[in-house]
């Protein structure tokens, strides 16, 4: 005790998927809680403290996993917050397991894994009142003079047992009991000192637990998370695994077999039937929920639940927040009217900032409030079974489903719900195809341009089905690169898809809540700063450099006269209309010098100097401007280009006035002059760039904090070279064949 009563006491909870470990975090840690990202690690690590005794202890919630294998990255961080090796954190006081009490056997193996560690422990029967359904009984008595720790039969979801599990994690610290671990086989010992005698040789040291890793793991060549400076061991991990084999067992299967058998031994006389086994809801249910048809009927009709929810009724909550964005803007652009910059910087740049990611919130909680409810039923591991012969083609995995339906409502919330991937490298292919679904944000250039072009000389039938055909063109792409990443890059083995279906049952409300808070609270911390950055420097990029006032008094000069010219107006009559702050003319005025400032700023520089490349796809500057400058989100392109074309920028997808200005451009120089310059293949090739390019900032903001800025980088790069091809394809194809 003495040791850690200088610091805050350690608590890790630990378990296999499904065993109700969370819920146990959340009764004991309550509102108390935070999300931490330490060096190196891309998984987080929620956290909470709670009162034992007069002090605080803190409690870390590591990721499920079955076993201490680490051949995934949550198995990995478990194994490193254990072994005292994770960068800016000490490892734990007291390790508590959380063990679903009616599949005992099968949890143990992580539990006598664990106890190898030499850390005092706690083990937590939960879900305990599911024995009498299933004629069990539990000694835990027995069990606890058995394995020399405390045992705790509790339920979570009810609150059982958790003041005596608070009272065991005291005793366990106090008296620094450990459990009785696994009697190895002398051969294993043998392997284990040879291992140890060639490390220090090196004047190297390892952990029991690691050595055994190396001898036991069938990856361990591969993912020698050992480094480079162990290497050396490749030829004593052969070694010793020779040693295991002469001693009769086969070394790549030996743990499970020696803990097992220590498990059954431990385990004989404390499970024993006490009665007839209850007929199971689960599986009467799973006989439809799984069935050929009427499982993937449901399927459909749940996932539809969930898209409409996200896609739609965010909407109303979408709208409130962009009205709360103007009316602040139109309440502090007054203020500063003295001081146009800081009147822009603060409207336009800081407001729009903020507002940038808060508007992505109701999709956010909404997605992840249906994901809570999906996976605390059960069901959720029921939807990635009937999935996962769809997606196993392309190398993906049942669970990849939600995450990239969800993106078509908006990848944000669809990459953050790539968390429930287990796979590293699933999850990461998952996150790098999510983009290519065809999000809300793209609809209002599909509208713009479908509306101005395709139905005025196709009709409505040719509309419909061009904004339908629109959003799966990000899908014909997203199949064959998640088989390119998973057999090319990732290199990862075909192999059955293999899960727990966990029992149906009644989701606590308040854990719900919760995780659908986490996630947004999470979304703003981690992708808000990144969002509010890109937003400052598009508006930096179309800001400057500002026009002089010479150059603003020419434009109002010129403005004037062909006013004059167009109206037979005096010059008083059009000085008086420009007068009036809220007229039609002094509007057109301020649209005017909006378009001219667009055109010398940094991002029209820009603009006219990728224009040629762009060339390619039949796109003049102002088009190739508005793909610019909606990178921070796709739906900008349409106030752009009416700001572009002296309309202002508070036109809509729908404005009449945009699409007849656009309709009526025509081509000023070259062989190309007097022609118009949105044809057919040009409109076509604008909405295939939108299908396919990442021209959105928060989706790489998210992408970053999910993946890295690697994946983020090439992500970026791929999906904006893929959208550049596709659009060239589209307008040279369609050129040769129609025009």
């Amino acid at each position: 005790m003495t040791a850690v009563a200088t610091k805050k006491v350690k608590i890790a909870l630990v378990g296999n998927p499904n065993t109700g470990k969370t819920t146990i975090f959340n009764n004991l840690t309550g509102l108390k809680q935070r999300t931490g990202n330490y060096a190196g690690v891309t998984v987080s690590l929620k956290m909470g403290l709670f009162k034992m005794g007069d002090s605080d202890a803190e409690m870390i919630d590591l990721p499920g996993t079955y076993s201490m294998s680490a051949n995934s990255l949550d198995e990995s961080i478990v194994l490193d917050v254990l072994n005292s090796r994770m960068k800016d954190m000490r490892g734990p006081d007291v390790v508590v397991c959380i063990a679903d009490a009616c599949a005992l056997r099968r949890n143990m193996l992580l539990v006598s894994q664990i106890a190898t560690l030499g850390l005092p422990m706690v083990l937590v029967l939960n879900q305990s009142d599911g024995l009498k359904k299933l004629g069990l009984a539990v000694d835990t008595a027995l069990l606890e003079k058995r394995l020399g720790i405390q045992v705790i039969s509790a339920v979570g979801t009810k609150g059982v047992g958790m003041a005596e599990l608070k009272s065991a994690i005291a005793d366990a610290l106090e008296r620094q009991r450990l459990m009785k671990s696994i009697f190895w086989p002398e051969c294993v010992n043998k392997a284990t000192a040879h291992l140890r005698h060639v490390l220090s040789e090196r004047g190297k040291h390892m952990l029991e637990s690691e050595l055994h890793r190396l001898m036991f793991d069938a990856h361990s060549h591969e993912n020698l998370a050992l480094g480079v400076e162990f290497c050396f061991l490749r030829e004593g991990i052969d070694q010793a695994r020779e040693m295991i084999r002469k001693g009769g067992y086969n070394p790549l299967a030996a743990e499970a077999v020696l803990h097992y058998r220590n498990i059954d031994a431990l385990l004989e006389g404390v499970v024993t039937k006490k009665g007839d086994v209850e007929a199971s809801t689960s599986e009467s249910i799973d006989h439809i929920m799984l069935h050929r048809l009427w499982g993937f009927v449901i399927f459909i009709g749940m996932m539809y639940l969930v898209f409409q929810s996200v896609y739609s009724w965010a909407g109303p909550l979408m709208d409130g927040i962009e009205f709360l964005q103007a009316s602040v803007q139109n309440w502090v652009t007054p203020l500063l009217v003295s001081t146009p910059m800081l009147q822009s910087l603060v409207s336009d740049g800081v407001i729009e900032g903020v507002g940038a990611f808060l508007v992505f919130l109701p999709q956010i909680l909404i997605l992840f409030f249906f994901v809570a409810l999906l996976e605390d039923t059960g069901y959720m591991a029921r939807a990635a079974f009937l999935m996962d012969r769809v997606f196993s083609g392309c190398g993906l995995n049942g669970k990849s489903f939600v995450p990239l339906l969800s993106s078509y409502a908006c990848a944000i919330p669809g990459i953050m719900a790539t968390r429930t991937i287990e796979d590293s490298k699933t999850r990461l292919a998952t996150i790098f195809v999510a983009p290519f679904m065809s999000c809300s944000a793209r609809l209002p250039v599909y509208v713009l341009m479908i509306g101005a072009f395709i139905q005025p000389k196709f009709g409505a039938l040719w509309a419909g089905f061009t904004l339908f055909a629109m959003h799966f063109v990000g899908l014909m792409v997203a199949v064959p690169t998640a088989w390119l990443l998973t057999r090319f890059v990732f290199k990862t083995k075909s192999q059955p898809f293999v899960m727990e279906l966990p029992r149906y049952r009644v989701p606590r409300v308040r854990d719900v809540i919760w995780r659908m808070t986490e996630s947004g609270i999470e979304f703003c911390k981690r992708a808000g700063s990144t969002i509010f950055a890109i937003t400052i420097l598009i508006w930096a990029l179309l800001y400057f450099p500002q026009l002089t006032e010479s150059e603003e008094q020419a434009i109002r000069t010129a403005f004037i006269e062909t006013k004059m010219s167009a109206a037979s107006s005096s010059p008083s009559e059009v000085m008086a209309a420009l007068d009036q702050e809220g007229s039609a003319t002094a509007k057109a005025l301020r649209a005017q010098i909006a378009s001219v400032q667009i055109n010398q700023s940094y991002m029209g520089t820009m603009g006219k100097t990728l224009q040629p490349v762009f060339a390619w796809a039949g796109y003049d500057w102002k088009i190739t401007v508005g793909l610019l400058a909606s990178f921070p989100a796709r739906e900008i392109f349409v106030s752009t280009m009416g700001i572009i074309h002296s309309l202002g920028g508070n036109v809509d997808e729908e404005s009449n006035d945009l699409r007849t200005v656009l309709a009526q451009s025509t081509w000023q120089t070259g062989k190309l002059a007097g022609q118009p310059i949105f044809t057919v293949p040009v409109v076509v090739s604008i909405m295939v760039f939108f299908a396919l390019c990442s021209q959105c900032g928060a989706t790489t903001a998210v992408i970053v904090k999910e993946a890295g800025w690697k994946w983020a980088i090439l992500s970026f790069t791929y999906m904006t070279g893929l959208a550049w091809l596709g659009a060239v394809l589209t307008y040279q194809m369609g050129t040769y064949l129609f025009y």
